[in-house]
């Protein structure tokens, strides 16, 4: 049964249109609350949010929701994501709450959820709350006697940091190190910043000043531009990027030199290969991954298996190949070891481990492989259906005639805004950029 409301990575929409509105919202927390009350003890929710404005509207939204039908909850604030999954299973809690639209600009905004385990919802567990979301939620209120309490914590954000801090090496410190980190004016504004410092770095902080409109605004992991200049105006040795939930992270080396997430990837991968940590015989990522890093982890006598884009699709596959590492190339790192989906901050901490036990220049141990050339571009559209049209149809096929056996395309639809990813990867990259340009032109004549 398809979804209609839940995309790859919970529900997303511009603010105050449809299913982003504050009565959304309430009947969200009604029904994600109905499905989730089991028993006769207190039930508690922890809802989190990044430094949107319409995260106070969401907020209160949510909160009449959920105590309407019984539920406690615990508002955390600003925090990231990870630390919210966290919170969910640390705290007992029977359900957690994120608002946040991710790497969107500040006028998007979502709900994600998590089940008592921490773990983003199942399938299922999605479309018995849209039923739900569309009958008589009346039926489901609590008695007068029986209504949900509203609590604010002030120690959530200590709770993460001490966890995140936990997760680095014992005997190892960072004090040798300048990073800049920019937290693109997003939840992880205080708690990033704060945990490196506290481990010893030189912190230089960057997208620290929330006004809940500039979220993800020229900064952070998706506009890493900023942070490369000011890497090499500060002479750091390293600078992190986390998106406005810090669920990502992309890395600028000393040299003011972005690396993604593919060689993220292969970096922790050989560092756990060589502690004999890491489990399933290779990692888990997907279809977006470069042909290098697939060679690169072929190389060391592991394998790596592709999913389809989303990380809900590359924690399914670790989880049933028994697998401690997965991730995205857009910088989307699971760890299960640590975390329950994914964690920008915690990612960091295993890439600054390895800086500091090799003794070596970012930009040295940070690559590994060479990537095979590779172009992604994201098309907007008008039709209802662009890939079904013949023409884009016939495009495409010639692309791959072209590519034959020597490279990848994928083209796929976006599970959150209205675009067509397009991606090609060859040997020859004019060939590659002719491709995907041809495609994109095609996709955009279509209506």
């Amino acid at each position: 049964m398809t979804r209609k409301f839940f995309g790859t990575d919970g529900i997303r929409g511009l603010t105050n249109t449809h299913p982003m509105t504050a009565e959304m919202a309430m009947r969200i927390g009604m029904a994600a609350g109905a499905h989730f009350v089991r028993g006769d003890h207190r039930h508690r929710v922890v809802i989190g949010k990044d430094t949107r404005l319409s995260g106070y509207m969401m907020e209160s939204a949510l909160v009449a929701g959920f105590t309407s039908v019984g539920m406690d909850t615990v508002q955390v604030g600003p925090m990231p994501t990870p630390a919210v999954a966290l919170l969910t299973k640390s705290m007992r809690a029977d359900l957690g709450v994120m608002i946040s639209a991710s790497h969107n600009p500040y006028y998007d905004n979502g709900i994600k959820l998590f089940g008592p385990d921490g773990f983003k919802l199942t399938d299922a567990d999605e479309l018995e709350i849209e039923k739900l979301l569309e009958s008589d939620l009346q039926q489901h209120f609590a008695k007068p006697a029986n209504f949900g309490r509203a609590r604010k914590i002030e120690d959530a954000r200590g709770r993460y940091i001490h966890f995140a801090k936990s997760t680095f090496p014992e005997h190892l410190r960072l004090d040798d190190l300048k990073i800049v980190i920019d937290c693109a004016h997003g939840a992880a504004y205080v708690v990033a910043p704060s945990a490196l410092w506290e481990l010893g770095a030189e912190v230089i902080s960057m997208g620290v000043a929330p006004d809940g409109f500039n979220i993800n605004d020229n900064v952070g992991s998706t506009h890493p531009q900023a942070l490369c200049k000011k890497v090499i105006e500060t002479k750091a040795h390293i600078g992190i990027a986390l998106d406005g939930d810090a669920d990502r992270l992309i890395v600028v080396d000393e040299k003011g030199a972005v690396v993604d997430g593919d060689q993220i990837m292969a970096l922790i991968t050989q560092s756990w290969q060589r502690s004999e940590r890491l489990r399933g015989g290779g990692l888990v990522s997907t279809v977006m991954s470069n042909l290098g890093l697939e060679r690169f982890i072929e190389s060391k006598g592991l394998h790596l298996k592709r999913t389809a884009v989303g990380d809900r699709y590359v924690l399914e596959a670790m989880k049933a190949g028994g697998y401690n590492l997965g991730g995205e190339q857009s910088g989307h790192l699971i760890l299960s070891d640590y975390a329950t989906t994914g964690d920008g901050l915690i990612a960091a901490l295993q890439v600054l481990a390895v800086l500091v036990a090799d003794g070596k220049p970012a930009s040295e141990t940070l690559r590994l492989f060479e990537p095979v050339p590779q172009l992604l571009k994201s098309v907007r559209f008008t039709a209802k259906q662009p890939l079904e049209h013949k023409p884009v149809q016939s495009v495409i096929a010639d692309a791959e005639k072209r590519l034959g056996n020597s490279g990848r395309l994928v083209i796929r639809k976006s599970g959150t805004e209205p675009v067509i990813r397009v991606m090609a990867e060859g040997e020859d990259q004019a060939m590659v950029t002719e491709l995907v340009d041809a495609i994109c032109d095609a996709v955009k004549a279509a209506a």
